[in-house]
């Protein structure tokens, strides 16, 4: 969603769609100032047992902005995005974003997987993945 929908979350999904109420009021009690964060987000998913996006479908209903993104690409003020290219990329970590692309794009889930199989950042990821040029795609959450 651009910047002048902000608030407006809601519209991108159908509108006879409703959130789960044990999702909402978790989202609730985790957001703040109506903002949550992206590892909060994901907390809820796993202690609700509920997927990602269906917790991001309900951050946006409930008009709630998702923030600071744990691949750096959202949600930091002011910048909005603070991930930088890395200044170096392995060819071990090169060749493992490489083989994980579909259509030229790393998924968010794809960068997460190989942050943990290389025992390396999440945002180590998403700097090397802007040192070579990979866009990072379908956010786990919706988000993008």
């Amino acid at each position: 969603m651009t910047h002048e929908d902000a608030g407006h979350y809601k519209k991108k999904h159908p509108s006879d769609r409703e959130p789960k109420p044990e999702v909402a009021d978790a989202v609730k009690r985790k957001g703040l100032n109506g903002e949550i964060s992206c590892a909060a987000a994901h907390r809820i998913a796993e202690d609700t047992k509920t997927p990602p996006l269906e917790v991001g479908f309900t951050i946006d209903c409930l008009e709630i902005r998702l923030t600071k993104c744990q691949l750096g690409l959202y949600g930091y003020r002011p910048q909005k995005r603070v991930v930088k290219p890395a200044e170096t990329v392995s060819d071990i970590l090169r060749d493992a974003i490489r083989d994980a692309l579909v259509a030229g794009r790393l998924s968010c889930k794809s960068a997460w997987e190989i942050a943990q199989k290389h025992g390396i950042s999440k945002m180590d990821v998403s700097a090397a993945c802007e040192a070579v040029g990979i866009k990072i795609s379908s956010c786990q959450l919706g988000a993008f």
